[in-house]
């Protein structure tokens, strides 16, 4: 029986796949049968393909695609082993900032759904206690951050290439006129308009950057707030956090080449940490690409606890550890110190930058 054909039937049978897949897979040129009858159109196999076909319907099971499970399939054993290992990774990857998701989105749900017997009023003026900081670290020559933090704008860049430094720099003070975003009647921005305006800034400050120069340029992960909505806008490898019941939940995604490689599972999470082109940005401040920021709307409540920080914070800080500092302070300064302290004591290879801004009721402020 070794040496003879199998019908489709039987091995179908043999290898747990249905007559229906062995057809779809030998279209994809995924599992190809060893003889197809000219008149028949009927299929016959190998005995000896059973096991790739085994693979097949395993790989299936774990979800996934077909495209990847041909990569997978063309590979040596270890070099298979390593191709699985990776998609797992990236599948938990993608499983638990899924979760995060869900979390926040519960919270803003639940937010749009809020009652009178809530311990605050939610009708009560918000304004932002906060503090900023930077910090050249404990190797690079120069530091190339700015941050800013005040009751309506939030805002770290980090500017890399000859002149980041000015490249952060200007990208911060274009945003600084929308401090005074409230009209002269006090009157809340629209949830649209306020992400319109955060964007616009943030575009004059992509058009300002040294085009010419393709070595420089700026990250620019910013809050703009008006009453109790919060517009952020992201590009490149800063990052932005909120502190909340829930935990620490991450709101911006990296736009770096590595974080890519991630996402398509050519990396895995572990692996990301250690690659030399770990720096690269996908998007920047540049002046010379296209103008493509990520932008989200939130609506906060007193007792969020917000993170924006640049990567020479959360390059060498584990997310745990900067939670339990974020936790643990008193007050915006107190946190601040103690995240450029842990920067300093994991080696600070990079310039640090960081703003912790707490959400409290303007009377609570006074």
């Amino acid at each position: 029986m070794d040496g003879e054909l199998l019908t489709i039937g039987a091995f179908a049978r043999a290898s747990r796949l249905s007559p229906k897949a062995l057809r779809l897979y030998d279209e994809l040129g995924l599992l190809t049968p060893v003889r197809v009858d000219p008149h028949s159109g009927y299929r016959y196999y190998a005995p000896a393909q059973l096991e790739r076909a085994r693979l097949v319907a395993w790989l299936r099971r774990l979800g996934m695609p077909l495209a990847r499970i041909r990569e997978v399939c063309g590979l040596a054993p270890a070099a298979a082993a390593r191709a699985v290992a990776a998609y797992w990774a990236q599948v938990e990857t993608e499983v638990a900032a899924r979760r995060d998701l869900a979390a926040f989105l519960v919270d803003q749900l639940e937010r749009k759904d809020a009652t009178m017997t809530e311990p605050h009023d939610p009708t009560a003026p918000l304004t932002l206690r906060c503090a900023a900081r930077t910090d050249r670290g404990l190797v690079r020559p120069a530091n190339q951050d700015a941050a800013h933090a005040g009751p309506r704008l939030l805002a770290v860049a980090d500017g890399y290439g000859p002149g980041g430094g000015p490249a952060a720099t200007a990208a911060v003070e274009a945003l600084k006129a929308l401090e005074a975003l409230e009209d002269q009647e006090g009157q809340e921005a629209g949830a649209d308009d306020l992400l319109a305006v955060l964007e616009e800034a943030a575009r004059r400050a992509h058009r300002a950057a040294p085009a010419a120069d393709e070595s420089t340029g700026s990250t620019l992960t910013a809050v703009l707030r008006s009453g109790a909505r919060l517009a952020l806008l992201h590009v490149g490898d800063s990052r932005a956090y909120v502190l909340r019941d829930s935990g620490l939940i991450r709101l911006t995604h990296d736009h770096t080449l590595v974080q890519s490689l991630v996402d398509e599972g050519r990396l895995t999470p572990e692996e990301a940490q250690s690659h030399p082109q770990r720096a690269l940005l996908s998007r920047s401040l540049d002046g010379g690409t296209d103008f493509a920021p990520d932008l989200q709307l939130l609506d906060a409540r007193p007792g969020e606890r917000y993170l924006l920080c640049t990567d020479g914070l959360t390059g060498v800080v584990p997310p745990e550890a900067i939670r339990a500092a974020l936790a643990g302070a008193a007050t915006p300064h107190e946190a601040v110190a103690d995240l450029v302290r842990l920067a300093h004591e994991a080696g600070a290879p990079d310039n640090v930058g960081c703003v912790v801004a707490d959400v409290v009721e303007e009377a609570a402020a006074a």
